[in-house]
């Protein structure tokens, strides 16, 4: 029995192209008599097969993406979809979304469930608890399937796939290095727990523009809290024992509760002390004060998370590819000032 054998290894053990292999197994008038004679003998003397699942995920095309996002409580995740969703629409695809509810268990089900014949590929983000576990399998069996996936703003270097995302640790190094600028000298940071991506790359940027800027690093001016939290009594502890004059936070709900807290303490912002968050959401723009925030651009990376999906989807290429290459988009993040610093 002669050892099978893939497109992608004809086409190298022949010296062409894949494309010129592909059109030459289906005879096409293309290639010539001499080329498409010999493809096809060493095909056959190699017993080589078409990979018939990844065919079928194209000949039945539904027009249909699936989404699922952590939550829908963050107003970066629903701008991200609404991006998604509008380029998407201008391609001619629906979007069925899901909502993993920071839930390993549900977003396997999630996934699970719309494979099954419902989509043509997946955009999504990673679930707290997938990060916290570390445990990738129902994405990488997504892929060995043939279904195209992007991920977006949390991600894993474990996953072989397109993916979109904000220049984190940059971002965080130019909010902290604005709020020394402003004379701040005690810069708190307000974070989750470390095995969330994007909060460990932020507070990165973070200790990176402390030590720029000669600034001595104090651990107690760190407060972790849980990606779902609601008492605050850890929040209320952290600033009734430290003095710091200035706070970053990885995100929007955060910063607006701590200036809630910090002005229950009767502090004054930004004369006592100053709030940069991540999102630039609405919650950033009704605070009162409102906050500078990092505004991190959900619709534009969920429209290029789209672009990159549906390119894949429809690309013109055939099934087996030499080497699928995939790329990592960064979008710049930006930040907006407000009455929450120094302007």
């Amino acid at each position: 029995m002669k050892k099978k054998i893939t497109l992608k290894q004809i086409a190298r053990e022949l010296d062409v192209s894949i494309s010129t292999v592909s059109k030459a197994l289906k005879n096409s008038k293309e290639i010539s008599k001499d080329t498409t004679e010999k493809i096809q003998a060493f095909a056959k003397l190699y017993h080589y097969k078409p990979n018939n699942i990844a065919l079928s995920l194209k000949n039945r095309r539904t027009r249909n993406i699936g989404v699922i996002i952590p939550d829908i409580v963050h107003h970066f995740f629903t701008t991200v979809f609404r991006g998604i969703e509008q380029y998407a629409d201008t391609k001619g695809y629906n979007v069925i979304a899901c909502v993993s509810d920071e839930s390993f268990e549900k977003e396997v089900i999630n996934m699970e469930l719309l494979a099954n014949g419902s989509i043509d590929g997946f955009i999504m983000a990673l679930s707290a608890e997938t990060q916290r576990k570390n445990d990738f399998h129902h994405l990488i069996e997504i892929i060995d399937q043939g279904m195209p996936l992007v991920l977006f703003d949390r991600i894993t270097d474990d996953v072989i796939c397109d993916k979109v995302v904000i220049n984190d640790f940059e971002a965080s190094y130019m909010a902290v290095k604005k709020l020394i600028e402003n004379g701040r000298k005690r810069i708190a940071l307000i974070t989750t727990e470390s095995y969330l991506n994007v909060s460990e790359k932020r507070a990165q940027g973070y200790y990176k523009a402390l030590k720029d800027h000669n600034l001595e690093l104090d651990e107690n001016l760190i407060l972790r809290l849980p990606y779902q939290f609601e008492d605050e009594t850890k929040s209320e502890a952290f600033f009734a024992s430290n003095n710091m004059d200035a706070v970053l936070c990885v995100n929007e709900i955060f910063a607006v509760r701590a200036m809630r807290i910090a002005q229950r303490n009767g502090m004054k912002i930004p004369d006592d002390i100053a709030f940069i968050g991540f999102t630039d959401g609405i919650l950033s723009k009704l605070a009162n004060p409102a906050l500078t925030s990092i505004a991190q651009h959900g619709e534009q990376m969920g429209e290029i998370a789209a672009k990159m999906l549906i390119e894949k989807i429809e690309r013109d290429d055939e099934i087996e590819t030499e080497e699928e290459t995939f790329r990592t988009e960064v979008i710049k993040a930006t930040l907006i000032e407000r009455e929450s610093t120094n302007n």
